[in-house]
Formats: C-alpha cells, sequence, structure tokens
C-alpha cells in the first residue's frame, strides 16, 4: 500500500490518496475540497479510483464527496450512521464556511464496529471511533500498520468535542481503548497536520499520554 496526502481547503485538511500497487485501484480519503486539485493527484497517480472512504461528517473531510461520486461513478463508503446529521448539514455549513455550493449525499454503504472496506488488496478494518463526531470512524490497515484516524487524534492533540453531539469522555475511551491496543509502532495519518505513531502520543500527547491516566 501507498499512500499521498493531500492537505485541501482552508482547513488544510489530509485528503489521503490510498493506492493498492498490486491491482491499481485507488480511494481517497476524507475528500472535503479543491476537487480540481484531487483530480490532478489522481491523474498523475495513474490509478483508478474505486472507493470514496469517510472518516466522518464534517465538512472539511467530506464536501466533495458527492461532487467526485457524480464525476466518477464510485460508492461512498462511511462514515458510521450516527453522523448523518453533520452531512445533511453540508449545503448549509458551505455557505457559513464560504465553500462553493455543495451537496449533502446519502453513503452506498454506512460502517459499522469490525466492518472491513477494500480497496484493490488492500483490506482496511473499521473501527468505530466516537467522541469528536458520534459517527466517526478509523481506516486501519494491519499489514503496515498504518491508522486513518480523521480527528480522532494529532500528532500533539486530539478532536475537538465542543461541536454538537461530541462527547470528551467517549473520544477517550476511542483512543485508549480502542487505538492503543493496536500497538505503539501504528503510524497514523490525522485529518490535520503531520503523521505520528501511536507510541510517540503515548509518550507525549498531553491530553491522552500514559502517565496521565
Amino acid at each position: 500500500m501507498k499512500f499521498l496526502i493531500n492537505p485541501v481547503t482552508q482547513f488544510e485538511q489530509n485528503c489521503s490518496l490510498v493506492i493498492c500497487e498490486q491491482t491499481n485501484q485507488s480511494a481517497f480519503i476524507d475528500p472535503g475540497g479543491d476537487i480540481d486539485k484531487l483530480m490532478e493527484v489522481l491523474e498523475t497517480s495513474n490509478s483508478n479510483l474505486s472507493k470514496i472512504l469517510i472518516t466522518h461528517g464534517h465538512i472539511d473531510h467530506c464536501g466533495i464527496a458527492c461532487e467526485l461520486h457524480q464525476k466518477l461513478s464510485v460508492p461512498i463508503i462511511g462514515p458510521h450512521q450516527d453522523d448523518e446529521f453533520w452531512i445533511n448539514q453540508i449545503p448549509e455549513q458551505a455557505k457559513v464556511f464560504g465553500f462553493d455550493e455543495l451537496n449533502s449525499f446519502v453513503p452506498d454503504i454506512w460502517l459499522n464496529d469490525n466492518d472491513t472496506v477494500k480497496v484493490g488488496n488492500i483490506e482496511f478494518n473499521v473501527i468505530h471511533c466516537p467522541g469528536h463526531t458520534p459517527g466517526h470512524v478509523v481506516f486501519y490497515e494491519n499489514l503496515s500498520k498504518t491508522a486513518f484516524v480523521g480527528d480522532v487524534i494529532f500528532a500533539g492533540s486530539i478532536g475537538r468535542t465542543d461541536f454538537p453531539r461530541g462527547n470528551h469522555k467517549d473520544l477517550i475511551h476511542s483512543i485508549t481503548k480502542k487505538l492503543w491496543p493496536l500497538g505503539n509502532e501504528v503510524k497514523f495519518v490525522p485529518g490535520h497536520g503531520s503523521m505520528s505513531s501511536f507510541g510517540e502520543e503515548r509518550k507525549s500527547n498531553p491530553f491522552v499520554a500514559d502517565h496521565l491516566f
């Protein structure tokens, strides 16, 4: 598996293009905006986009999912259905944040904890990690020990929980009880900022380091 991280929108949200090198199938994870940029990335990769994967329903993570779905006729997979209320707000949120006109969508598949999603020969385990949003999911690839965590955790920080239906206690539980057991060696791509590892965050993250519990 290889992946290309592409910051998009004024929120510098990390949209990843994940590519199966055996089949040349690919998927965008969290296409929040800047469709021309992402189409250029896809074309340059010479891969065949087969899916759009969504970690959660915030506009900067799925704002152009509908547009990509219509343009390329590929399914939208995720998030968990508890984020449906966020997805339904995309058109109004676009006006609030100064995005171009955007459409909401209904995913082809809502995801649940312990589901699997395949991109070519890549198999992602789906981990439901509520807290930042109630329907947030993480995509974890075991062979490369790589997790695409959306806004659950960042290098040196964690996701906000002051949004509607956010829950700080749930977020801490998601990180410490669902992500940490995957192993310290797991590298993660956050929704914003640079990559890190679970081991590094367990040592130094000021919100969820082991010494805090």
